[in-house]
């Protein structure tokens, strides 16, 4: 199988390319500077540099590809979100989805799947709703994102290409990602739960994460939104009590929210919003999960 990923030099590209790799598929990574990707993950069999500005060139270098996977998207938790940031957010998401979507129309020979990303933000700040793939939408900054990103990947399947938006929660890596920021004050001996700690926590492994993806390329069924998140649902303070115990460090330092605000700025709704949610069209299809205990999870990261 030929698979192209855009965006594929960050935490969920790196893994995703050595399982792709491993089951001897052919890898093209697109990225800003091939040069600088190839030197960074050197496992792929072509490299393309795009200028994310027009879709001509990449509808050229996709073209009879059977998947593409789009990875693109500033890191939420990058910089602080002053107004150049919040345009950037967007851009990279939106936009660039645009153009990928735009380019996979009008390749002669078609790719059979877009996997595009998308984010459990969609939903946003739910409290205590279970939400699976048909939950409405929500209406803060980032799930009008969301819902904008999606959007602009559905164009693909007037063309019969099947879609897949992968709505992924809080990616747990033993590498980069959230769990790296959130060690730091619990080695120090003064980690906790931030806010009120009573928010729920979408969480998956990174091997659930990959698992996933690779679930979704190879049943043709699943298409549409789907939640990758972990089964089992836990609030920030269980998360944070299980990461002590895990550390063999304290965990009742807790972060309040007008710190947060203090140190993030307006980012501090995202980190603690409240999302309850269910990988129903996973579970549904018969996918298992690695990691469906927090406790496992960590251990196997952090031991």
């Amino acid at each position: 199988m030929k698979i192209a990923i855009v965006g594929g030099s960050g935490l969920i590209g790196k893994f995703l390319a050595e399982e792709l790799k491993n089951r001897g598929e052919y890898l093209l990574l697109i990225s800003r500077n091939s040069e600088n990707s190839k030197a960074k993950i050197p496992i792929y069999d072509d490299y393309f540099t795009w200028d994310y500005k027009t879709s001509a060139s990449l509808e050229k270098k996709i073209n009879s590809f059977d998947v593409v996977i789009n990875l693109t998207g500033a890191s939420i938790g990058g910089k602080r979100w002053i107004k150049s940031y919040l345009k950037e957010i967007r851009n990279s998401r939106v936009i660039i989805t645009e153009l990928i979507s735009k380019a996979i129309c009008n390749c002669k020979e078609k790719p059979d799947l877009f996997i595009s990303s998308s984010a459990i933000g969609f939903y946003g700040n739910v409290k205590d709703n279970l939400l699976d793939e048909s939950s409405k939408q929500g209406d803060d900054f980032l799930a009008k994102i969301c819902v904008e990103w999606e959007e602009e990947s559905k164009i693909v399947e007037k063309w019969n290409v099947r879609l897949a938006n992968i709505r992924t929660g809080v990616v747990l890596a033993n590498e980069g990602g959230a769990l790296d920021k959130m060690l730091l004050p619990f080695k120090l001996f003064v980690g906790g739960p931030l806010g009120s700690g009573k928010q729920w926590f979408p969480w998956i492994h990174i091997k659930d994460e990959i698992k996933s993806i690779l679930f979704i390329i190879d049943n043709k069924k699943i298409n549409g939104p789907v939640n990758l998140v972990a089964p089992n649902h836990i609030t920030m303070n269980q998360f944070a009590k299980t990461l002590g115990k895990v550390l063999n460090r304290p965990s009742f330092f807790r972060v309040p929210k007008f710190i947060l605000r203090i140190v993030i700025g307006k980012a501090t709704e995202n980190i603690l919003a409240s999302q309850k949610a269910v990988p129903a069209k996973l579970l549904n299809n018969g996918f298992k999960f690695n990691y469906i205990s927090i406790e496992a999870a960590l251990e196997d990261l952090l031991k």
